[in-house]
């Protein structure tokens, strides 16, 4: 029988929303218009190889919520791949502006535990289709992880770590007795 608080054992991928394409494209075109130098290669970008990168982008993106961690990879040139631990997620936000709404997309902002102020907010994932429910599933099976009894495993590193602690206790009394 499964208990209701046991970890999730299965993984977990997210589906990304296609819109998160055509949304990089002007994200990107609008942040090289801003800037004078910008300009031309805006222009160059949206005449095809933003939408060029943008596909191979999104080809690449990956998540996927284990049964101890949560990981994300992207990127084309330079891929970036990170994996946080569900014990240390503290709170996943979830954002949807009037922008991202146009194209039917949200973000989720993850906040851990074992960073500065600065860092809080370590990844943050745009365009997962069904969000919401992905969002609920990662924070059920952060509190399962969280509420698991301790196992087998957990038992036998506490008894080794015990038998360390009582041969270091015999040395100490042995240096002691020396003196």
């Amino acid at each position: 029988m499964v208990s209701d608080n046991a970890p999730v054992h299965t993984t977990v991928r997210a589906e990304f929303n296609p819109l998160i394409k055509p949304f990089l494209v002007l994200k990107i075109g609008v942040v090289m218009i801003a800037t004078i130098v910008g300009i031309p290669l805006a222009i160059v970008w949206f005449l095809g190889v933003g939408q060029w990168w943008a596909r191979h982008y999104f080809e690449r993106l990956e998540c996927q919520l284990g049964e101890r961690s949560l990981r994300y990879r992207k990127g084309i040139l330079v891929t970036t791949e990170k994996t946080i631990p569900l014990e240390n997620i503290q709170d996943v936000t979830f954002i949807e502006g009037p922008i991202l709404r146009r194209f039917n997309l949200s973000t989720l902002k993850f906040e851990t535990a074992g960073h500065s102020a600065g860092q809080a907010s370590d990844m943050q994932l745009t365009g997962i289709i069904d969000a919401q429910a992905f969002r609920a599933e990662i924070m059920r099976a952060r509190d399962a992880l969280r509420h698991a009894p301790r196992s087998a495993e957990n038992d036998a590193h506490l008894a080794v770590l015990r038998s360390i602690e009582a041969k270091l206790d015999d040395i100490a009394g042995l240096l002691r007795a020396r003196q």
